[in-house]
């Protein structure tokens, strides 16, 4: 058994700090006019500090009660003799205060711990900040940013800038010039999957950025010559494999890119042609597919994600609905998903069904079936009945439709199968969930509705696909029922 005194031990540290007849180091600190030199000791700063363990420079002094005493020099002109005196208290005696220290101060220390290699001092102030100075971070964006990019280790602060530049680029560019910026945090922010920004306005950006570093270059790509093209194509070498072109628009892509062929690949510009000309052509694999977008913005789902919800808006608003690989495209949210039940919140009885959701038009239903991960749904752009005479009714429209997916995360080979007998759509009972022909069949077998479902199955009839392998009966994990309502505005 050890028992560490740590306290004391720390405190005779700074003692030794403080004595002026043992040093055998001195560092001059700042620039003029506010220099100071401080005395330390070299056996101390070596273990303490890599960069001044390399810094140390040998010389002879030779005055006053030192004279023949072997002395390093340091000079350290970067950092401020205030903020230097920070840092000497907790090389000697692992104290950092940081109640009396302005937030900015915090920041200068940081960046001082960072130049002297001190990397149990940079890790936390990096977690400090961040988990007690968000705001203020925020509210100075500009200098935080700047200050991250210029040090090599301050990874963590990096993230959060770039994750909070990806979250929030419109606040951010009120106050940051995104051609400003360096191009090391210029490719954080593009490879992040998480940007929430239209794909055609992070290319402006990017070529924005490309024209600020050449200023003898024009901003009509038709007056360049070739070595002004292989100019900015080096420029911009790390940040064109990060564009999701494939995303763009026909009409984007035709306006935005095309004057711009010259910079990209051709194999690449002939596949993104390729894709616009027929949009059946399957890509590479190795596409990037479109940004994630904030999903609790959209849609509170425990079972579907947006690049599932994206595809479901195409095909009611009958976008690409032909084309295979839609889901290549960036993504299509032009409705809000208001949630009216969900089976593990509100139960899976009919009863339940029909309480929340009758007389609500415009709805899309989810279903996870149990042991499988499918997902499986439909749209019925009509409003759910609980009829009592007669106690059914089928339903026409030539507007619903019926899906599968493999899982929450395979989007690429969904399955969506339009009505083919109109007549026969949409099923309404009080003992029936939502039903769509004898498709997608939920019930209760013994006829009482408040009890839970215990017969469910897709039998392909009155669809023209089918959305299962099987037409077994199988058992659902959880269920989920949407309104859906057109945004006031929404920008393809």
């Amino acid at each position: 058994m050890s028992t560490k005194f740590l306290s004391r031990l720390s405190q005779n540290y700074i003692e030794i700090l403080e004595d002026d007849e043992y040093y055998d180091v001195a560092i001059e600190v700042g620039k003029e006019p506010n220099v100071k030199t401080f005395h330390a000791h070299t056996i101390i700063l070596c273990y303490r500090s890599p960069f001044l363990r390399r810094s140390l420079v040998f010389n002879i002094v030779s005055d006053g009660k030192n004279s023949g005493r072997i002395l390093a020099i340091i000079k350290l002109p970067n950092i401020s003799p205030e903020i230097f005196q920070i840092i000497l208290k907790y090389i000697y005696g692992g104290i950092i205060s940081l109640n009396e220290q302005e937030s900015s101060e915090t920041l200068k220390i940081l960046v001082a711990a960072d130049e002297l290699h001190l990397q149990e001092l940079v890790d936390y102030f990096q977690k400090y900040l961040i988990e007690n100075k968000v705001e203020w971070m925020e509210r100075h964006f500009e200098l935080t940013h700047k200050i991250s990019f210029q040090c090599n280790s301050l990874l963590k602060l990096q993230k959060f800038c770039t994750d909070f530049m990806a979250k929030f680029p419109e606040k951010v560019s009120k106050s940051l010039d995104f051609t400003s910026l360096p191009e090391k945090s210029l490719v954080s922010l593009i490879k992040s999957d998480d940007l929430q920004m239209k794909e055609v306005k992070v290319w402006d950006h990017v070529l924005k950025w490309g024209l600020t570093q050449n200023k003898t270059l024009t901003s009509d790509p038709d007056s360049w010559t070739d070595d002004d093209f292989k100019i900015m194509e080096n420029t911009l070498q790390d940040c064109l494999p990060l564009i999701r072109f494939f995303s763009l628009s026909s009409e984007e892509f035709f306006q935005k890119v095309r004057p711009y062929k010259r910079l990209l690949k051709s194999q690449l510009y002939e596949e993104l042609l390729g894709s616009y000309l027929d949009s059946n052509i399957k890509p590479s694999d190795n596409i990037l597919l479109p940004r994630n977008r904030n999903i609790d913005e959209i849609i509170d789902s425990k079972i579907v994600n947006l690049n599932i919800v994206s595809l479901i808006s195409r095909w009611i608003d009958k976008i690409d609905i032909k084309s295979k690989f839609s889901y290549t495209r960036e993504l299509y949210l032009p409705y809000e998903f208001e949630l009216l039940l969900r089976g593990s919140k509100n139960g899976f009885s009919p009863e339940n069904f029909h309480t929340l959701c009758d007389n609500i038009s415009h709805t899309v239903t989810f279903i996870k079936i149990k042991g499988t991960e499918e997902i499986i749904g439909g749209y019925n752009p009509l409003k759910w009945k609980s009829p009592c005479k007669p106690t059914f009714k089928w339903s026409e429209t030539k507007d619903s439709f019926i899906f599968s997916f493999k899982n929450k995360d395979d989007f690429k080979e969904p399955i969506l199968s339009q009505v083919k007998d109109k007549n026969f759509a949409l099923f309404y009972n009080r003992e029936y969930g939502p039903t769509f022909g004898t498709d997608i069949d939920i019930y209760v077998e013994d006829g009482d509705g408040s009890r839970e479902y215990n017969y469910c199955r897709c039998k392909q009839r009155h669809y023209d696909r089918n959305i299962r392998n099987t037409d077994d009966t199988f058992l659902i994990e959880d269920y989920e029922v949407f309104h859906i309502m057109k945004k006031d505005s929404y920008s393809v």
